[in-house]
């Protein structure tokens, strides 16, 4: 049995989409970026999921049936060594993200370009990327609304997302009032603070999730114990004088 790639390259990347435009965007599952999205959630997420779990979520709702052992195998590797890169994006704590680990997002070919020379189909960028996030939580729904109650900062990277994936925005300040418009140029700019989200996210499972050991005290010896320094005497007329 081969071992999964620790990320995928520009091949097994086009082939990863390729499968997913087949089998499982006209059935209602995942694109790649989707995919990104909710591989990224699953990773930072406050309880573990099994692939029998999520890969479904992936396909649609039901994994297709492969031609044979070694196509299925091929695609377990492809979707584990997303999951991989999603993992080490989560993990990278350096101020330059490597291209490898960068989220696969669309982007237009020139970022810098007016938001009124663009076409619409190239305005919603990180949509679907956040629809994937998104569609991983419901997976955890108690456990992160836990989170979410406990931690504003979580909170608002949830309201960012959530501009990602409706294109409004609601003021918080007047919460009655029509929502605005998330522009190209906002969009663009959550989606460039998408690896410091999930880094913190990230940050804070390892915490949640690593055991507090209380620190355990001896039991003070009775004053009329012998003197735990091997002293001979008992302990009100030794250390128990201090």
């Amino acid at each position: 049995m081969s071992t999964p790639p620790p990320f995928l390259d520009d091949n097994q990347i086009e082939r990863l989409s390729s499968l997913l435009e087949q089998r499982a965007v006209p059935f209602k599952g995942l694109n790649l970026e989707a995919l990104d999205g909710f591989l990224s959630a699953l990773v930072v997420a406050p309880a573990s999921a099994p692939p029998s779990q999520w890969q479904p979520q992936v396909w649609g709702g039901q994994v297709p049936r492969w031609n044979d052992e070694d196509e299925a195998l091929q695609v377990q590797n492809l979707l584990m060594g997303h999951w991989n890169m999603c993992a080490a994006r989560a993990r990278f704590e350096g101020e330059d993200l490597p291209d490898h680990l960068a989220p696969l997002m669309w982007l237009p070919e020139d970022p810098e370009q007016a938001e009124d020379a663009l076409a619409e189909s190239e305005l919603d960028v990180g949509r679907d990327w956040a629809l994937g996030f998104f569609t991983a939580v419901m997976l955890h729904e108690a456990e992160w609304d836990k989170w979410l109650d406990e931690h504003e900062w979580i909170e608002e990277i949830f309201d960012l997302l959530d501009q990602l994936a409706s294109g409004e925005r609601i003021d918080p300040e007047n919460p009655g009032a029509p929502p605005a418009k998330v522009t190209y140029r906002e969009r663009l700019d959550i989606t460039m603070e998408l690896p410091a989200m999930l880094a913190d996210l990230n940050r804070h499972r390892v915490d949640a999730l690593t055991p507090r050991v209380p620190i355990r005290r001896d039991a003070e010896p009775g004053r009329n114990d012998d003197c735990p320094c091997g002293s001979g005497k008992k302990y009100k007329k030794c250390c128990g004088l201090n």
